[in-house]
C-alpha cells in the first residue's frame, strides 16, 4: 500500500538538553483511514499538527480506542533499530479484538512505523540513553451518539524523541500498593492497552505522589490480595533466588513486550523463572525471612525500573538496601544492549529502519 507523503514548510528546531518524556513531538505523523466495507486505506504522512473531528466522534463519548508504544534506537554506527515491533503489532490486534474495532495486518503495521520514523529520521535522538518514542494509536470517529461500534477510524502514529522515563534513571524507586480501588479484573480489559485502563488509575497514582511514591502496585480485584502490575509497568519479584511474576492467563494484566523478552532472557540464563500467583502476603513474609532479594518493573518506557521500597498500609518494606540488584542490573544492561546495537542480538528481535 503506497503511503503518500506531505513534508512540513516549517520545520521545528531539534530540542537541545534534557529531553524529558513524552514532551516534544517532531515535524509529521501518519495517518490512515479505516471505512466499514473498504478496510484500511489512504496511508498518509503529513506535518505534525491537530486533528479535525466532529464533537460527537464516538471516541469522546463511549472511549472506543487504544494505543500501543515502542522506541527507535539509534545505534554507535549510525544504524536505527526497532525493538520487537511485530509484537507491538499482535498485542494492538488483540486489543481491536477485545475493543470490536478493526485489525491490522501486521506487516502494515510494522511498515506505517518504519516509514513514519524513515520520515523523522534526523529527530532520532544520539545521547547515551535517549530514543525516539513511538505512539501509534486508534481512535473511532463517528459522529454518533449510541453506544455500537464505529464503522469509521483513524489509525495514527506520532513520535516524540524523549530521555530517561523517570528523571533519577534507573536508581531505585518507591511504590505504594493500593488496597481501594482497582485496576482491572478477569473479564474486563485489563489486557487490552486502552485509554480508560489509565484513566482509572490516574485516582491512585495522584494519591501514591501524594505520599511520595512514584508509582502504585495493583492488587486483583476480586479478592484484593495478588499482585497485578505496577501503573505502567509489569512486575517481577526474587524470592529465595526464585524469580516470580504475576501470571497474566485470566487477562487483567497488560503482557508487556518487555516482560516477555526478560522471561526469555532470564530463562535462557539459567535462572528459574515462575509465572502464578503472588500474594502480598507471600511478599511481605519473605521479606520477614530476609528471602525477598529484588523487585523490579519492565516497560518499553523505563525499560528495567528496580524498586528499592515498597509501602504496604502502614508497613513500609526496603528492598536490597534500597540498591539495585544483580539481575535488574543485568536485565537494564543486556536489553538496553540489544536495543542501542552494543551487544549482538541473538534472539532476533531488532529490526534495521
Amino acid at each position: 500500500m503506497e503511503i503518500k507523503i506531505e513534508r512540513t514548510a516549517a520545520p521545528k528546531e531539534k530540542p537541545t538538553g534534557a529531553l524529558g518524556f513524552g514532551k516534544v513531538f517532531t515535524d509529521h505523523m501518519l495517518v490512515m483511514d479505516y471505512t466499514e466495507g473498504k478496510g484500511w486505506h489512504d496511508p498518509r504522512i503529513v506535518p505534525f499538527g491537530p486533528i479535525s473531528l466532529s464533537p460527537a466522534s464516538m471516541v469522546f463519548h463511549y472511549g472506543q480506542e487504544n494505543f500501543e508504544g515502542l522506541k527507535a534506537y539509534r545505534t554507535d554506527d549510525g544504524r536505527t533499530l526497532l525493538f520487537r515491533p511485530y509484537e507491538n503489532a499482535r498485542r494492538m490486534n488483540n486489543s481491536c479484538d477485545r475493543l470490536c474495532m478493526p485489525k491490522m495486518d501486521e506487516e502494515l503495521w510494522v511498515e506505517c512505523v518504519k516509514a513514519a520514523v524513515r520520515e523523522d529520521l534526523d529527530w532520532v535522538p544520539t545521547e547515551p540513553g535517549t530514543a525516539l518514542y513511538i505512539r501509534p494509536f486508534i481512535i473511532a470517529t463517528d459522529p454518533f451518539l449510541g453506544v455500537r461500534a464505529s464503522n469509521t477510524y483513524y489509525f495514527m502514529v506520532i513520535l516524540s524523541p524523549s530521555g530517561a522515563y523517570y528523571s533519577t534513571g534507573i536508581n531505585p524507586v518507591k511504590i505504594y500498593i493500593e488496597t481501594e480501588y482497582v485496576r482491572a479484573v478477569r473479564g474486563g480489559t485489563g489486557f487490552a492497552k486502552c485509554g480508560g485502563n489509565y484513566a482509572a488509575s490516574i485516582k491512585s497514582q495522584t494519591k501514591a505522589h501524594e505520599e511520595g511514591y512514584e508509582q502504585v502496585l495493583w492488587l486483583d480485584g476480586v479478592e484484593r490480595k495478588y499482585i497485578e502490575e505496577v501503573g505502567s509497568m509489569n512486575v517481577f519479584f526474587k524470592i529465595d533466588g526464585e524469580i516470580i511474576t504475576p501470571s497474566i492467563a485470566d487477562g487483567s494484566i497488560l503482557p508487556g513486550i518487555t516482560r516477555k523478552s526478560c522471561i526469555e532472557l532470564l530463562r535462557n540464563k539459567g535462572y528459574k523463572v515462575t509465572e502464578r500467583k503472588l500474594s502480598v502476603d507471600e511478599v511481605e513474609a519473605a521479606a520477614k525471612a530476609g528471602k525477598l532479594e529484588e523487585i523490579f518493573g519492565t516497560g518499553t518506557a523505563a525499560v528495567i525500573s528496580p524498586v528499592g521500597e515498597i509501602k504496604i498500609g502502614d508497613e513500609i518494606i526496603t528492598i536490597n538496601d534500597n540498591r539495585i540488584g544483580e539481575v535488574s542490573q543485568w536485565l537494564y544492561d543486556t536489553l538496553t544492549g540489544i536495543q542501542w546495537g552494543r551487544i549482538e542480538d541473538t534472539m532476533g528481535w531488532t529490526v534495521e529502519i
